[in-house]
């Protein structure tokens, strides 16, 4: 059986569109993942709201810094054959003068601390699979107030996460082509959203287009 952890912010957690409440299990795209993936698999779900990917939440909610709180959950679900991250619209979306190049930076970080955890069968390392996030739309006017930074950078995560895969020779998928976020807020996915995602995540797996063995 191959074990996968999804490592990601509120896009993962399951965030409903204009409430803020959770979608039910089973409705969430690693969930959804798994029901695609099959008894082979074991998706394990760690989505956070409001997770970063190397910051400290400026509201100070604990437990946010993505790069702080990586090494012991990975502890915790060892051996893994793949990690699979989505971070980095909150780093732009809350930061002031954090761009789409810094978030990803933070994404390789977090790409480099898997390689480096032992984490993998025998004390190697996880595969990894880096997904650069979707775009943000139009903040709805109760999110609006509270982003002090600059949804705009999130247009420019392809490149910038394509890099990064490049470089540590990892898996890559740019979540900007498969889905886009909902009217309601501008952030987050909606039911049919994480459905896709879902789906184009199981069929880069299932078509052997990723390898689940460490990469370098």
């Amino acid at each position: 059986m191959k074990t996968l952890l999804c490592y990601g912010d509120s896009n993962t957690w399951g965030y409903i569109p204009g409430s803020g409440a959770r979608l039910a299990h089973g409705r969430r795209w690693p969930d959804l993942l798994q029901a695609r993936l099959g008894p082979g698999f074991r998706v394990i779900d760690e989505g956070l709201s409001g997770r970063f990917t190397r910051y400290d939440d400026p509201a100070g909610r604990p437990g946010r810094n993505g790069a702080e709180l990586l090494p012991p959950l990975l502890e915790s679900h060892a051996p893994l054959d793949l990690v699979i991250l989505m971070l980095g619209t909150n780093d732009v979306l809350h930061l002031p003068g954090v761009d789409a190049r810094d978030a990803a930076a933070g994404a390789e970080d977090l790409v480099q601390r898997i390689h480096r955890s032992g984490a993998g069968h025998g004390g190697g390392a996880p595969a990894v699979l880096l997904i650069s996030p979707p775009r943000i739309g139009r903040l709805s006017p109760q999110l609006a107030p509270a982003c002090a930074g600059d949804p705009g950078q999130a247009a420019h995560f392809p490149a910038h996460f394509a890099a990064v895969a490049q470089r540590r020779q990892c898996g890559f998928l740019d979540a900007a082509r498969i889905v886009e976020p909902s009217p309601l807020d501008g952030v987050h996915l909606d039911e049919a959203g994480h459905d896709a995602l879902a789906t184009a995540v199981a069929e880069l797996i299932l078509a052997g287009a990723l390898v689940l063995r460490p990469c370098r």
